[in-house]
């Protein structure tokens, strides 16, 4: 019995070690072939790094201001007879826009008018007579006087009418009107904005240090959201002749021809001014950095070897120096030499070492000045 016993347990035994035997080669022979498992290659675009020489540029966000522009507003109080224009309307300077009700100041004006043919007729006679010895010199200056009067009492009337007769200061196109047919207006109330939209300034601050840089007649270029992708090219007007005390910034206007009235008042743009001479520098896609807390970097294709010593396309991690931008680019000042391959899409799904495929069929935008597709 106790030798059946024994029997059993060694009989148990020696299986256990067999089955343990197998597992553990099963184990090994895993763990080789995930140590020598090659992920498959992640899909990305590439492009070669060039060098190229930048101009050294100032960006600011200005704002659009008109040449001139005011609200045109009523000069006396009353009633709106007649509205000349319609709203958006170009108009030259002096053209009629509105005219309030004078008809008592025309009734006015002909009672005027009348009492100075009289006083022209009364000094005509008293000077005859006065030639005559007749009536006195005094009389005479009391006639001449009276005239006097009588013409200023004329001037004053139609000067009332011609305030109560608003026209256009300026040329310009106008804005929404503000008023009714038939509405009493104050003195002061506003009748309709009017602006010169060509040509037109754009004003924006730039820092105290960059002043000695701008100079009259310098070149700059807008661009904004209401350009519908166009860049519209202008030049320095002015520059303040004092410094901000809050931001420590100067204020710049620059004038731009504007025929198409696409740049209104009030609008923000983007403005690019070239400060000095270019440097030369590498050119990438904005697209092609991978921009992290701990450093901006790139992905560089190279070729690599596998543990097996196969040959394969892989990408190595390279750390940068950024400079300026424009538009789809970057400038990478240092990390990137000119000629090297430069992976531009997918660089969110890689690590170093990591094997590639590269199709350029298609490619990211790689514009200095990109415009829209609907523009």
């Amino acid at each position: 019995m106790r030798k059946r016993t024994i029997y059993t347990v060694l009989v148990m035994a020696a299986v256990l070690t067999l089955i343990g035997s197998v597992k553990f080669f099963e184990v090994r022979a895993a763990i080789a072939r995930f140590s020598s498992f090659q992920p498959p290659p992640e899909a990305v675009t590439t492009t070669t790094a060039k060098s190229e020489v930048w101009p050294q540029t100032l960006r600011a966000i200005g704002s659009v201001v008109a040449v001139q522009g005011v609200t045109v507003s009523a000069d006396l109080p009353g009633m709106v007879a007649k509205i000349a224009f319609d709203s958006g309307a170009r108009v030259g300077k002096g053209d009629l826009l509105v005219a309030l009700d004078t008809s008592q100041e025309r009734a006015q004006l002909g009672s005027a008018e009348s009492e100075l043919r009289l006083a022209e007729l009364e000094i005509g006679r008293l000077r005859s007579l006065r030639a005559k010895g007749v009536v006195s010199q005094a009389e005479l200056d009391r006639a001449e006087a009276a005239h006097q009067q009588a013409t200023a009492k004329v001037a004053e009337i139609r000067a009332t009418i011609d305030r109560k007769t608003i026209r256009a200061p300026f040329a310009g196109r106008l804005g929404i009107r503000q008023v009714d047919l038939g509405q009493y207006l104050d003195a002061g109330d506003p009748v309709v904005p009017l602006q010169t939209l060509d040509p037109i300034y754009v004003r924006f601050a730039v820092p105290q240090e960059e002043v000695a840089k701008l100079g009259i007649g310098a070149e700059l270029r807008v661009r904004g959201d209401g350009l519908g992708g166009r860049e519209l090219v202008g030049r320095v007007s002015a520059v303040d002749s004092v410094v901000d005390v809050a931001t420590r910034n100067v204020e710049v206007q620059a004038t731009l021809a504007n025929p198409k009235g696409v740049l209104r008042p009030g609008m923000f743009v983007t403005a690019e001014l070239v400060t000095g001479a270019g440097r030369r520098q590498v050119s990438l896609p904005a697209s092609a950095i991978d921009y992290a807390p701990y450093g901006d970097s790139v992905f560089l294709v190279e070729s690599m070897k596998d543990k097996s010593g196969h040959d394969y396309r892989g990408v190595r991690q390279r750390f940068v120096k950024l400079g300026a931008s424009r538009g789809d680019q970057v400038a990478v000042l240092s990390g990137v030499e000119p000629g090297a391959e430069v992976v531009t899409s997918g660089v969110f799904k890689l690590r170093p070492g990591a094997a590639v495929a590269v199709d350029n069929s298609v490619q990211p935008s790689d514009a200095p000045a990109p415009k829209p597709e609907n523009g």
